[in-house]
């Protein structure tokens, strides 16, 4: 330590010119720094999603849930298997344990879904895994709503002009379409006129499918047309491509299915040919009214910030383009919260800042050695900031918290060495300049070096057990303990060297007072008459830590536990849960008066809900699930606003509701495998009925605890489902097997689908 001061002294210069440099470049770097809400904190996982049109939640668990299941037990790595069996949509989760390369465990999960993807029954798409995205995935949600488009035009523009504008994005991963409409030629057969015309399903079918270019139709009834090939005129070979010739309703209908006594009986005759859109999963509201919700989702590491500037230039990009439609990208956007916090953290830092300065002024006396204190502290941060930037780590509220924790430590070591200097300067132009400037500075730094030496070791090491702590803990906290170790050791490197410089520099010429600062010189005769009363009396003294011990060991087992503090996010989520089977539109209805309220609570600007499914949406769900998503106006009384919401949710008896922010919520479900809430009980037996006896029961002594809100037991009830069972002994005599009767009652109630 000693050559390390001596030589700091010799070049300090140097020392000073590169720590200017150090102190640009931190600044520098700081503005272009990757930002995020919290560290990537979810296990790596793998979501399979496999949509099976018309099928109910039993069919699918027997058909493609279970079959998929045990296919992918053995997967190298994964620890847990969990699958949701939803309407139309079978979903598996695969958790593998730390240190799994994702990349590498897709590939393995995808060589599996390949050699049983074939086994699968026909009406399956095929399965699909989810994108990789980040534990806080969403990063924006967006309305789109217009009073001139209408919904199937609008879904149209979603998915052909604005996902895809979307999706190119830096960082974007994935965009979800909720409440889509998908315009389609439809045809709605009407039985009655079949039947007097002597029309069979069948013939219906085959009519629409050969009325469409073959290279566009998914054919169920084996029907397909061959490529036209080429014409060839001996020195030129053309190819022929098949111009679609229906493009309309109207087109449609005209198409011949048969001619009966001389008369051509078209499509529009037994069938209305309209357009429409194929049956909803799910739906949305936006604003109290019917719209799209598009959910946008980010790639573990991305720049929020970044990411979120790039959707606002795409939208803004994209708004002449869709005239008549109104875009709200305000419904949830994670970027408010991560420059709401950084804007509270520079005025807080701004202010400790003009604190430190203070203290500094008052103890020291010398502005020149305040100096030299403040400049450590950022000089210490920006070194710790390299190197986390070094390790490619994303600045997170950890982090940041981090840091904060280090400040006190950052500052306390220039204090201790500025002050020693300043006061061995005092002395030695008291006794006359006996020795050079440069010996006093050496001495007086190294005097109190070791011993913050060891104080630095001993908070570096305490931090250590905090960095190999496993679980959802330590994935949060390691940031924090990483941060904090690396600005406590950037600070004793600080000063060891730039501290003993700046000091030299700016002291060397100063002129010092030999007394010592006023609140210095009272605050010693305060603690001096302190010390001696507490010399003379050391019983009382002993007496009084023991009664201070005891009143802290009475009062800690009542202080309230929990892994964060609330952070007061300017988005809320209201869950609305419905009884199984409620239909899409009841819960449209439903959804849109739980909006009407929600948008009168003072401060909410505007909301938005999701409600069912999406096509490769985070959301596994029948379409009595919904959420509410809100924002709030800033400047609003934050504790008011959500003893209303909570109000609002819980004025609909009979479902299920809670308030919630999306970290929070995020948070949840990692920690309770799935779920939302901060507790979760799983109670397991062969009787469902039983279950769901002992669930009430106990959620009904649960609710009787302090301290715990909105205990209640998972919605989980049988759905309503009609069940068809084939006459075989009527059906024979009309020539039809059981397969015959299940389809065309399929094609009556599900419809049939001809597009891929």
């Amino acid at each position: 330590m000693r050559w390390i001061v001596a030589t700091s002294l010799r070049f300090r210069y140097l020392v000073a010119g590169l720590a200017v440099a150090l102190l640009y470049f931190g600044v520098t770097l700081a503005g272009s720094q990757k930002l995020d809400a919290f560290p990537e904190f979810a296990p790596v996982s793998v979501e399979i999603q496999t949509n099976c049109l018309g099928l109910s939640p039993s069919q699918i668990e027997a058909l493609t849930t279970v079959p998929l299941e045990a296919a992918l037990h053995g997967v190298p790595g994964v620890y847990d298997i969990r699958s949701d069996s939803e309407p139309q949509l079978s979903a598996i989760f695969l958790y593998f344990s730390k240190g799994t390369d994702e990349l590498h465990a897709r590939q393995l999960v995808q060589e599996r879904i390949q050699a049983t993807a074939r086994t699968l029954p026909s009406w399956c798409d095929v399965p699909q895994m989810y994108p990789i995205v980040s534990a806080t995935s969403r990063v924006m949600q967006i309305g789109l709503t217009s009073k001139t488009v209408s919904l199937t035009d609008l879904s149209m523009m979603a998915q052909w002009q604005l996902r895809p504008r979307l999706m190119d994005v830096p960082g974007v991963a994935n965009v979800a379409i909720w409440g889509e409409k998908p315009k389609q030629l439809m045809v709605e057969a009407d039985p009655a006129k079949m039947a007097a015309s002597g029309v069979a399903f069948e013939d219906l079918i085959s009519t629409a499918a050969n009325a469409v270019d073959a290279s566009e139709v998914k054919f169920t009834t084996g029907a397909a047309v061959g490529s036209l090939g080429y014409l060839s005129t001996g020195n030129q070979q053309v190819d022929v491509h098949n111009i679609q010739p229906i493009a309309a309703p109207r087109q449609l209908a005209q198409v011949p299915i048969s001619v009966q006594q001389g008369k051509v009986l078209d499509l529009g005759d037994v069938a209305d040919v309209t357009w429409g859109y194929p049956p909803l999963i799910g739906d949305a509201v936006i604003d109290g009214g019917p719209g799209l919700m598009l959910v946008v989702e980010k790639f573990p590491g991305a720049n929020t910030l970044d990411v979120t500037n790039g959707i606002d230039k795409a939208l803004t990009a994209m708004a002449p383009s869709m005239p008549g439609v109104t875009i709200n990208n305000q419904i949830f956007r994670q970027a408010s919260f991560i420059e709401t916090a950084l804007h509270n953290l520079s005025q807080s830092v701004l202010l400790g800042c003009l604190l430190v300065v203070f203290v500094l002024l008052m103890f020291l006396f010398q502005w020149r050695a305040a100096l030299v204190s403040l400049l450590a502290i950022p000089l210490s941060l920006a070194a710790a900031e390299i190197v986390l930037v070094a390790l490619g780590t994303t600045v997170n509220t950890m982090i940041l918290a981090g840091f904060c924790v280090a400040v006190g430590v950052v500052v306390d070591d220039a204090i201790i060495d500025m002050e020693n200097i300043v006061r061995r300067l005092r002395a030695w132009r008291a006794a006359g300049r006996m020795i050079t400037p440069v010996h006093i500075v050496l001495a007086a730094s190294l005097e109190v070096r070791v011993a913050i030496f060891y104080a630095t070791l001993i908070n570096i090491i305490a931090v250590i057990p905090v960095m190999l702590v496993g679980g959802l803990t330590g994935t949060f906290f390691e940031p924090l303990a990483l941060a904090y170790g690396l600005a406590v050791l950037a600070s004793m490197v600080v000063a060891l060297t730039v501290t003993p410089a700046l000091g030299y520099l700016l002291l060397r010429d100063a002129r010092l007072k030999e007394a010592e600062p006023p609140l210095v010189r009272r605050l010693k005769r305060g603690y001096s008459a302190v010390l001696i009363r507490g010399l003379r009396a050391p019983v009382r003294v002993c007496c009084a830590v023991a009664v201070v011990l005891l009143i802290g060991g009475f009062a800690y087992p009542r202080l309230g536990e929990d892994l964060f503090p609330t952070f007061k996010e300017p988005d809320f989520l209201l869950h609305f849960v419905t009884k199984p089977g409620t239909s899409v539109t009841e819960q449209d209805r439903m959804v849109t008066a739980l909006q009407d309220q929600v948008l009168k609570v003072p401060g909410v600007t505007t909301a938005g809900s999701h409600i069912g499914q999406a096509l490769l949406g985070e959301e596994v769900s029948g379409v009595n699930f919904s959420e509410t998503w809100l924002s709030l106006a800033p400047g609003t009384n934050y504790d008011a606003t959500v003893n209303d919401l909570r109000v609002v949710a819980d004025s609909f008896p009979g479902a299920f509701s809670d308030v919630q922010t999306y970290l929070h919520e995020r948070i949840d479900e990692v920690l309770t495998n799935g779920t939302t809430e901060d507790i979760a009980v799983y109670l397991e037996g062969p009787d469902i009925n039983t279950l769901a006896t002992l669930g009430n029961e106990l959620s009904a002594r649960m609710a009787k605890l302090h301290g715990l809100q909105d205990v209640q037991p998972a919605p989980l009830e049988f759905i309503p489902q009609a069940n068809v069972t084939v006459n075989t002994a009527a059906a024979s005599q009309y020539g039809l097997t059981p397969g015959d009767v299940r389809r065309e009652a399929a094609i009556m109630m599900a419809s049939e689908p001809m597009w891929t």
